[in-house]
């Protein structure tokens, strides 16, 4: 290997060998494209837009909070922010970030596949996603939604002179996209594993993938059939929910929760595997309970669809069905509570490293963590009726989808990135990011726990004075938010200019898609590999963990470059 291409070496002129990047670099190639990794870019392209344009919401309205009079924007228009930030961060960005790019590009290599069953489906989900963005976006600026991300009946049906029809379009669209991403992931996972690659030597980030497609595929109709009815009911005067003409605006709740509870689990068991790869890659560790794991992926997956009316403690239904759905929602917090217990054991007696996927999703633990302790208390019937559309649902929500999640896919991303690109991004800005993460997320929502406890309502666009200091916490701490999220783009956008060569397996992980080139060729590998062990073979034979420092051939393929910073 030359010193061009050693990885942790600057580029002296070396240029990649033939890879998926390579093999058509028109404009064309890549709209046209079939490759599972070159739409899984296309999927990150356009989440990233999607993402910016919630963001810009959300800073509007931190702004809009800073002082108690609403002195900013007007009523209507806060109504119309939130809605446009829950419409586009829910169904364009947290849904579909992690299966859809670090799914599509990471899937069919951990398992040995060629590509995913089906390439022109996969390509086809893009698209559709793309014309569901476009039709919110179109709806939200014509003149905005202010009916709120979950367009509750009868004012979103009766009332609302807003463009809800376009938007639920939209999103309806959307969901025809995560259908036909679910169904692929679930024929590939069957059909297309390499030899050896039996079920229980699946890596769990593939078996989080898989439990979510089979989340997407069978809860995203209920979404579809609810957004019908309110097409339905606004188009043709249906009154499916209008009470006067027998019908049941409580209907929408069921139908809308059956669906968006187990949304949840689509947004987080994804990053939940892709934690799982990065904890266990830089503590040099098996994973701890690698069947629990798998078992508890399956019963988060599979009691989601158990627990939805626990969002409706307040509308009215019967207080037995309350209980029933009450313990429900403890029952599911086990599942969980494995997954953070097997975490903090396989951590144990590791030689743990900090890089930067590493701080990514030790943040995702604790935030996880905290945003599922605090689940607990709402799963709980009195406080949550005292906490019910307050500031602290949304600390709750987004301590699990954003301080989670987001977490989780910025661990991927790092983790992932030198396979994707064949570059090293700079090790010392992005810790800095990582942190900056935390820091700025725990000062921006953590505040909003005590303002819903002492019954500051959400969506409100002024409030009483004694707020003002925790708000005047809370847009601060957006603002730090801002610069970690900004951060990324800059370092990785360098890193593909003058990033080191990151050489096919920088961080010394055991999956498969470590077994090829970085970034992979067309059809992923030359000769398809051959599965003879378990996963997370990091243990040599006399059992103790294998520690990179020590690694005698560490000096010729060091993975970290020399920090600019």
């Amino acid at each position: 290997m030359t010193d061009a291409a050693r990885p942790g070496t600057p580029d002296r002129g070396y240029s990649l060998p033939p890879s998926y990047l390579n093999a058509g670099t028109t404009l064309k190639s890549w709209l046209l494209t079939t490759d599972h990794k070159r739409i899984g870019l296309l999927y990150l392209a356009s989440i990233t837009v999607f993402f910016m344009i919630g963001g810009i919401a959300a800073a509007v309205m931190r702004t809009e909070l800073m002082t108690p009079a609403g002195d900013l924007v007007s009523a209507d228009t806060y109504n119309r922010l939130f809605t446009l930030h829950g419409v586009i961060m829910v169904w364009f960005f947290l849904i579909p970030a992690v299966p859809t790019t670090l799914g599509n590009f990471v899937l069919p290599l951990a398992i040995g596949a060629r590509d995913v069953a089906f390439p022109r489906l996969n390509l086809f989900s893009w698209y559709l996603n793309i014309a569901g963005g476009s039709l919110a976006l179109s709806a939200l600026l014509l003149g905005g939604v202010d009916t709120g991300w979950t367009f509750y009946t009868p004012y979103s049906t009766l009332y609302s002179n807003s463009y809800v029809t376009l938007a639920a379009a939209g999103v309806f669209v959307a969901g025809f996209s995560s259908i036909a991403t679910g169904l692929n992931f679930i024929v590939t996972v069957h059909t297309q594993r390499t030899e050896g690659m039996g079920w229980m030597r699946l890596p769990l980030f593939v078996w989080s993938i898989y439990a979510t497609s089979i989340i997407l595929v069978l809860a995203t109709p209920a979404l579809a059939i609810v957004l019908a009815m309110i097409v339905g009911e606004r188009v043709f005067d249906l009154g499916l929910f209008d009470p006067r003409r027998g019908g049941d605006p409580i209907l929408f709740q069921h139908i809308f929760w059956f669906y968006s509870h187990p949304a949840v689990y689509i947004m987080i068991l994804p990053g939940m595997g892709v934690v799982t790869e990065v904890l266990t890659c830089f503590s040099r560790r098996k994973v701890f309970g690698y069947e629990a794991m798998v078992f508890a992926i399956l019963g988060i997956a599979i009691f989601g669809f158990f627990v939805w009316g626990h969002h409706m403690f307040v509308s009215g239904q019967s207080t037995f069905a309350s209980l029933i759905f009450s313990l429900l929602s403890f029952v599911i917090a086990v599942p969980s509570a494995i997954k953070v217990f097997n975490w903090s054991a396989t951590l144990y007696g590791g030689h743990i490293t900090f890089e930067a996927s590493m701080l990514y999703a030790l943040g995702f633990v604790g935030l996880f963590t905290m945003g599922g302790l605090t689940g607990l208390f709402l799963a709980s019937i009195p406080i949550d009726v005292h906490v019910t559309d307050t500031y602290f649902i949304v600390a709750h929500f987004h301590y699990i989808m954003v301080g989670g999640m987001v977490s989780a896919f910025f661990a991927g991303l790092h983790f992932w990135w030198p396979k994707i690109t064949g570059r090293m991004y700079s090790e010392g800005f992005a810790r800095a990011a990582a942190l900056l993460m935390f820091v700025g997320f725990n000062v921006t929502f953590f505040p909003q726990f005590i303002l819903g406890f002492m019954g500051m309502p959400r969506r409100y666009w002024s409030y009483p004075p004694e707020f003002q200091i925790l708000n005047l916490m809370s847009s601060f701490g957006a603002m730090i938010l801002t610069l970690a999220y900004a951060l990324p783009m800059i370092y990785f956008a360098l890193s593909l200019w003058r990033g080191r060569m990151a050489g096919d397996n920088p961080w010394r992980a055991t999956g498969l898609e470590w077994a090829t080139a970085s970034p992979p060729p067309r059809e992923n590998f030359v000769q398809r590999p051959v599965v003879d062990r378990a996963p997370y073979d990091y243990h040599p034979a006399h059992g103790e963990p294998t520690e990179r420092e020590d690694d005698p051939d560490r000096e010729k393929r060091d993975d970290r470059p020399e920090d600019p910073a």
